[in-house]
C-alpha cells in the first residue's frame, strides 16, 4: 500500500475535469472584471458598490489564502486576521517612508506589497514552528491568541520621524523626545498609520486574485501540492511514506500567510487611516474569512471567492430594509449552509448532475 501511495505522488498528471475547473474559474474572475468594467464605464454601478470592490478583493483574496490553509493541508487557523494585520501595516509603513523617494504610484505599491507579503509569510513561518504540532481545536485557539497578540501589540507601538532620525518606542511615545516642529508620525499607537497614499484598485486586485489562484493552483497539481493533500487525508500513511510533513506544513502555511498578508496591504492603501481594531483585524474578521471558506466550500478557491462577494455585497444591498437587514442576511447564511453541506442536499445535487451527464452522453450518441 505505501508503494502504491508514494507511487501515485510520483505520478504528476492533474485530471481533465480538475484542469477545465481551474480554467473556468481564472475565465470567471477575468469576465467580471471586465463586466463591472463596462457597468462602471456606462454609469450602471453606484458609489456605493465601487467603493465595495476593492473590499471585495482583499476578502476574496485572504479566503484564498485561509483556503490553502484549512481546504488542502487540513489544519484550521484563526490567526490570518493577524497576518493580514502584518501585511497592512507593513505595507502601509513602507508607502509612507518611501512616498517621497518613489515618484510612481505603482513602483511604490509594488514594493510596499513586497515587503507586506514577504513580512507576513516571515510571521506566518515563525509562528507555525511551533504551532503546527498543535492539531484541531488547540491549533484554533493558538493561532487566534497569536491574531489578537499581533493586533495589541501594534496598538502601543510608536514610531516617528524628525530632524534627528527616526525614533521607536512602545507604550510611551513621550519617552522619545522628538522634536515637535519636524515630527511626522509612522506608526501612532492606537491610533495608526495616517495619511496612507489611496494606491489599491480594483484592477490590482483582480491581478493579485489571479496571482494567488495560479500560484495556489500550481502548488496543488505539483508534487509538493498531492503530498499536501496526502497529509491532509492521512498523516500516518503520509509519513509512512517518508514524506517530511513539517517541511510541507511550514511550507503551505507560510504561502497562506504571505497571501493573506497581500489582502492586508491591498486593504491597508485603499484607506487613508489604519489602525488595529477589533473590528479590522479581530477575532471577528478571522471568523468572517473561515465563513467564507465554509460556506463557499472547503478546498473550493472559486466558492470562496463567491462567498467573499456575496456576504460583503447583501449587508449593503439590504441596507434599505433596515430592521430585517441582518435576519434576511442571517437566512441567506443558513441557506448557505444547508445548501452546501446537509446530506440531503448534496446527494441531491449528485442526482441532477449524472442526470445531466447521462444525457449529454445519450445527444453525444
Amino acid at each position: 500500500m505505501a508503494k502504491v501511495s508514494l507511487k501515485r505522488l510520483q505520478k504528476g498528471k492533474t485530471g481533465e475535469k480538475g484542469s477545465r475547473d481551474k480554467f473556468i474559474t481564472l475565465l470567471l474572475v477575468v469576465a467580471v472584471y471586465g463586466i463591472v468594467q463596462l457597468l462602471v464605464k456606462t454609469g450602471h454601478v453606484s458609489s456605493l458598490i465601487q467603493g465595495l470592490l476593492v473590499p471585495m478583493c482583499v476578502y476574496s483574496l485572504v479566503a484564498i489564502g485561509l483556503n490553502l490553509c484549512v481546504g488542502f493541508l487540513g489544519e484550521l487557523s484563526l490567526g490570518h486576521a493577524g497576518f493580514m494585520c502584518v501585511g497592512a501595516f507593513t505595507g502601509a509603513f513602507v508607502s509612507k517612508v518611501l512616498r517621497d523617494s518613489i515618484g510612481n504610484d505603482l513602483v511604490l505599491f509594488l514594493v510596499a506589497l513586497l515587503a507586506g507579503v514577504a513580512m507576513a509569510a516571515l510571521f506566518g513561518f515563525l509562528i507555525a514552528i511551533p504551532v503546527l504540532r498543535l492539531k484541531g481545536d488547540y491549533l484554533a485557539i493558538v493561532t487566534l491568541a497569536f491574531g489578537e497578540i499581533i493586533k495589541n501589540i501594534i496598538n502601543v507601538l510608536y514610531i516617528a520621524k524628525d530632524s534627528n532620525g527616526y525614533h521607536a518606542a512602545f507604550s510611551d511615545a513621550k519617552s522619545m523626545q522628538l522634536d515637535e516642529e519636524s515630527t511626522v508620525w509612522l506608526i501612532n499607537g492606537a491610533k495608526g498609520i495616517n495619511r496612507i497614499a489611496n494606491l489599491s484598485n480594483f484592477t490590482i486586485g483582480i491581478v493579485l486574485i489571479l496571482l494567488a489562484l495560479i500560484i495556489v493552483y500550481n502548488l496543488v497539481d505539483s508534487r509538493s501540492g498531492r503530498a499536501i493533500m496526502a497529509i491532509r487525508d492521512n498523516r500516518i500513511a503520509a509519513e509512512s511514506v517518508g514524506l517530511p510533513i513539517t517541511q510541507y506544513k511550514l511550507m503551505t502555511f507560510t504561502l497562506s500567510a504571505a497571501i493573506a498578508g497581500a489582502g492586508g496591504v491591498l486593504y491597508a492603501h485603499n484607506l487613508s487611516t489604519v489602525t488595529a481594531t477589533p473590528t479590522n483585524f479581530g477575532y471577528n474578521m478571522s471568523i468572517l474569512i473561515l465563513v467564507f471558506v465554509v460556506l463557499g466550500g472547503i478546498g473550493s478557491l472559486r466558492g470562496s471567492m463567491i462567498a467573499a462577494v456575496l456576504l460583503t455585497l447583501l449587508p449593503e444591498v439590504l441596507r434599505g430594509m433596515k430592521d430585517y437587514r441582518m435576519l434576511i442576511y442571517s437566512i441567506v447564511l443558513i441557506a448557505m449552509m444547508l445548501f452546501n453541506w446537509a446530506p440531503k442536499s448534496i446527494a441531491f445535487r449528485k442526482q441532477l448532475a449524472a442526470k445531466w451527464k447521462k444525457q449529454k452522453t445519450q445527444e453525444e450518441a
